[in-house]
């Protein structure tokens, strides 16, 4: 499914949520986390991954942070509880960049969420997080794949050409995990063709949704981002 994401501006509405650490180790050693508390009673818990570190991708990201917002914020109607965090060799993170084997830190990532809220999660990427995410939930070359805690999948600014590489996800064919593809039709790193090739080959159920004008880090579009993001949230989950 290949749409268009008209926006629309949710209800402002007070109330701020509780931000704190969590002891969280991956296979590297130590992650650097931040946990934004939802409500008690939310029906999801959420996981988010950063961009690439070589590009100063890290938890505090424009996008990542807008992303958290809306699953967590009163005003967008979720207010799950949500997990960022460094990969390893990032900020305060022990261990060095890979490039790969950080899918091993999503799973940790992801299982820290799954003990903790005893809940389904919906996994979140940007760009490199994105992939990862991708790889870690979907994918056997991962090693050990993602529970069934995982109810859906969101991947903000898919990267399809990047370092050099061209990446298509082929193993998305396989993967019935619900799953919505965002990105600007003017993404640098995700050609809006390449983007609707991955959407068309992988898996239903699936969603693809272009905003229209909007570049890799969806500059001055984040508020439309967030809304097409809860949009689809709340049309997929129960």
């Amino acid at each position: 499914m290949i749409s268009t994401f008209v926006p629309v501006s949710p209800a402002q509405t007070a109330g701020k949520a509780t931000l704190r650490s969590v002891e969280l180790r991956g296979p590297a050693g130590k992650l650097e986390t931040l946990l934004n508390e939802g409500d008690p009673n939310a029906r999801y818990a959420a996981l988010i991954c950063h961009p690439h570190p070589n590009g100063g991708g890290t938890l505090h990201n424009k996008v990542v942070y807008h992303a958290m917002k809306a699953l967590n914020a009163p005003e967008f109607g979720l207010e799950w509880p949500v997990l960022r965090f460094n990969f390893r060799g990032t900020g305060l993170s022990e261990g060095e960049h890979d490039g790969q084997a950080e899918t091993g830190d999503v799973l940790a990532a992801l299982d820290w969420v799954e003990n903790e809220y005893k809940r389904p999660v919906v996994v979140v990427g940007f760009s490199f997080g994105a992939a990862m995410a991708l790889l870690a939930c979907c994918s056997r070359d991962a090693g050990k794949t993602a529970s069934s805690a995982v109810h859906a999948l969101v991947a903000l600014g898919l990267p399809t050409a990047a370092e050099g590489r061209i990446h298509r996800y082929s193993f998305l064919a396989n993967c019935s995990l619900p799953t919505l593809f965002l990105s600007g039709d003017r993404d640098e790193f995700a050609p809006a063709g390449d983007l609707r090739s991955i959407a068309a080959t992988s898996a239903e159920p699936k969603k693809l949704v272009l905003l229209p004008g909007a570049d890799h880090f969806f500059a001055g579009q984040l508020g439309t981002m967030q809304n097409a993001l809860v949009s689809w949230l709340k049309e997929q989950l129960p």
